[in-house]
Order: C-alpha cells, then structure tokens, then sequence
C-alpha cells in the first residue's frame, strides 16, 4: 500500500508541550515540510527567542540557534552574515517580533537581510500569562484587560507587517492563518515561497501567521479558531502585503482569490 501521509523528515518524533487547540503544531509541521521539499535540511538553522515556541528546537530536526527574547532576526542575520550558505530562518510570537523585537524586525527588513522570518499571531503573550501584546485585538480580553483591549487607552492593534512593507529590503510578506484546510494549504504555499526568496537571495521574506490560543483566550478550540476566521481578519486581513519577487502567482494566490 502506498503512503500518502507521514511525519516530515525535519519534524522530530516528539509529543509537543502546546496547548490543546494551539496552532503551533501545524505552523511547525508546515515549515518541516517546506525545508524537506526544498531539500535544505542539511544546511538550515532556525533561530526561536523566548516564547511558546522557545522549545522549538524539540521539534525540528535541524540546526537551531537560541535568541534572547525579540532578538532573533539580529541573531539570525549574524548567522546568516558568517554561514552565507546556510539557510536561516526565525519563528516568533507577536510579543517578541511585534513588542521587545520591533526594532531588530525593522532594521532588518530594511537592510534586506535574507532571512526569512516566520511570524506567528495570536494576539496575546501566550507563554508568560496571556498579557495584552501590541496584537492584541479590540474587545480581546487578557490578563492584564480584564475589560477588553480599549482602544483609545490601549491604542490600536500593530500591524507590524505592514509597517514592514515600507522597508526597501522587504521583498515579500504575506498574512496566512490555519484556521482550516485551505487556509493550511495557503499558509504552506506562502512559506515555501518565503524561504524560496531566501534560496534566491532576493532579500528579506516573512510570513505572518494568524494563529488561535485558546487557553489564554478563555475559549474551547472550535470557538477560537472560528474567532480568528470571524473578527480576527477584520483587524489583520489575510493576503499578500508587498511581493517584489517577480515570481508567477499560483493559483492559490491570484487575484480575486476567496481568502
């Protein structure tokens, strides 16, 4: 019998430490496919700061770097600078890349430094008690906004990639989410085409990924990522920001497509 279906080679066997309902697992699963499709597993180093993901490096089956919170693109440009041939890529939480890391993500994607940067949303520091992040939508309630996030004290949400698209070295960045089967299958087309823009040498490439957190959201798994589908888009719309890649669009991605 052929099989259709397996664990990718850069996924290690390893039962995850995340939350039931979490979207980790599946963002993880779908880097791990992308690097065994491109066959770069050889030669990739992924760089996780402080966060949900800090364990990262018990799950993919490839060299990783630690970074001190919010400053993994600055380690994985030193990574990428001194290694030229390697491929190097980030996976951050909004609290890091959006908050403590704004910096380091601005610089960077104006440098055009080729890396590519994985950017997982979901509104709230997951890892250290479900705070208010710079993400985090109006209404949402957090630890620290038993009432919700209130706009005209807390400001509005940071859309943070599309900050980026200002940035001359940005060559592209796309909002995904994996709220569904076919959200998944375009969150994985996105990511390929990130690390692809890295394998070129086009410069810097990141992929936001709209994620669920149901614990620290107060919600049971369905009602949350049913939540990202419904009010979260409204404040980060899916789709491509900036592409200068100069690279056919798929099918998956052209205009007018149902996101």
């Amino acid at each position: 019998m052929k099989q259709v279906f397996a664990r990718p080679k850069s996924l290690k066997p390893a039962a995850t430490h995340y939350c039931p309902g979490c979207g980790h697992s599946i963002i993880h699963r779908l880097v791990a496919e992308v690097i065994d499709e491109l066959g770069i597993q050889e030669r990739t180093i992924g760089v996780p700061p402080a966060g949900c993901a800090v364990l990262a490096y018990n799950y993919f089956d490839v060299d990783m770097g630690e970074a001190p919170h919010g400053r993994a693109v600055a380690v994985a440009t030193g990574i990428k600078r001194v290694l030229p041939d390697r491929v190097v890529f980030t996976y951050q939480g909004d609290g890091d890349i959006a908050a403590i890391g704004t910096a380091e993500s601005i610089h960077a994607a104006n440098r055009g430094e080729k890396i590519t940067a994985i950017f997982v949303n979901n509104a709230v520091y997951g890892m250290t008690g479900g705070q208010m992040a710079p993400t985090t939508v109006p209404g949402l309630v957090t630890t620290t906004t038993p009432g919700g996030r209130q706009v005209n004290r807390d400001g509005a949400p940071l859309d943070l990639t599309q900050m980026l698209a200002v940035a001359k070295g940005a060559v592209y960045l796309e909002r995904v989410a994996v709220s569904d089967p076919k959200h998944i299958r375009q969150a994985k087309k996105a990511i390929k085409k990130a690390f692809q823009v890295q394998l070129d040498g086009l410069g810097f490439a990141l992929v936001e990924v709209l994620s669920a957190c149901p614990t620290n959201w107060k919600m049971d798994s369905i009602t949350a990522w049913q939540w990202v589908k419904d009010s979260m888009t409204k404040d980060f719309p899916l789709g491509v920001i900036k592409d200068e890649t100069g690279y056919d669009a798929g099918p998956e991605t052209e205009a007018g497509d149902d996101r």
